[in-house]
């Protein structure tokens, strides 16, 4: 059976893009289809300037709203990162793998570098070092497959790199992973902004969609969306960015192509409406969810418990024989 493993960081309130880019997949898909661990990756959100209760705060958060989407430890493995030590251990492994070169020509590293120096921030080691964390995190349960969005296929490819040449210098002991990509909606763009991603980590909410959000207050980000010049409501995402990202939206959550609803359009204002319409009655029954489990916190608790015990049974074997090929001693 396929292995899948994925992760969501808890550096913000989770938004649409990530449910229509991730979650939705990974519950209607992955983890039917295939041995699936995903899991709330809270280390990489020490990378930055951070609040640690905020950290905790959204770690379970995020914990809750997986499970909320649909996710089924009876069917895959849900887990909080920190709880299992083989990712620290593997990481560090990594590190002695890694060049300093490769790690620095990371498109996120050079962007969030100049993020945090603009700031008037220091930049701190781990987030140079993070995706060799994320290679810790793939590479420690054997993964065949990683579904992630555009902006992270660098850090997969980097995995893969790390995997081949550890393989070739101490022997065989990772497999080499793939990414995979949604085919609909993957990349769901901020409704101010629509060049840039939605991101959950974004100062300014207004053009993101937030999983927990008021019905008035998804429709009224959605009503205020930036759309383009002209009037013709057409599926361009270069020329048109804004109008498709509404189409792209829509069609996530209607199942129908962009294309051929632009085609059912005849005005912004109609699209808006609809497209609000539909956000909302695909995100009603996840709110609703969400709090029934936030309402039982030790039923979640007990879900992480669980997950984390299953995972490090996973990882440990293979982060043992990585110990061993490299040339440390066992334990006794």
């Amino acid at each position: 059976m396929t292995r899948i493993f994925s992760g969501i960081k808890p550096t913000g309130h989770l938004t649409l893009g990530n449910y229509l880019g991730a979650l939705r997949r990974w519950v209607e898909v992955d983890q039917q289809q295939a041995d699936a661990l995903f899991s709330v990756v809270d280390l990489h959100a020490l990378t930055v300037e951070h609040d640690p209760a905020r950290v905790r705060r959204l770690s379970r958060q995020a914990a809750t709203l997986m499970l909320a989407a649909g996710l089924d430890p009876e069917l895959c493995t849900i887990f909080v990162q920190s709880h299992v030590d083989e990712h620290a251990r593997l990481s560090y492994i990594l590190e002695c793998t890694a060049t300093d070169g490769e790690l620095r020509r990371m498109i996120q590293y050079k962007e969030k570098a100049a993020h945090a120096r603009a700031a008037g921030q220091s930049v701190r080691l781990s987030l140079l070092t993070y995706p060799v964390l994320m290679a810790a995190d793939i590479l420690a349960y054997g993964t065949d497959e990683v579904p992630v969005g555009e902006d992270q296929t660098q850090h997969v490819e980097l995995t893969r790199d790390l995997a081949v040449r550890f393989n070739q210098r101490y022997g065989h002991t990772f497999t080499v992973p793939r990414a995979t990509h949604p085919p609909v909606a993957a990349r769901v763009m901020d409704l101010q902004d629509p060049t840039s991603k939605m991101g959950k980590s974004h100062e300014a909410g207004a053009g993101i969609v937030y999983l927990l959000d008021e019905p008035d207050v998804v429709r009224k980000k959605i009503m205020r969306a930036v759309t383009d010049s002209g009037r013709d409501v057409e599926y361009d995402r270069e020329a048109r960015p804004g109008v498709a990202n509404l189409l792209e939206i829509l069609s996530a959550c209607s199942g129908r192509n962009p294309n051929e609803l632009a085609g059912v359009y005849e005005s912004y204002g109609a699209l808006k409406k609809d497209t609000a319409e539909a956000v909302e009655e695909l995100l009603r029954p996840v709110r609703k969810r969400h709090a029934e489990l936030a309402a039982d916190p030790g039923h979640v608790d007990e879900v992480l418990k669980q997950g984390a015990e299953r995972a490090r049974a996973m990882a440990r074997p293979t982060v043992d024989a990585a110990y061993r090929a490299i040339g440390l001693l066992p334990s006794a």
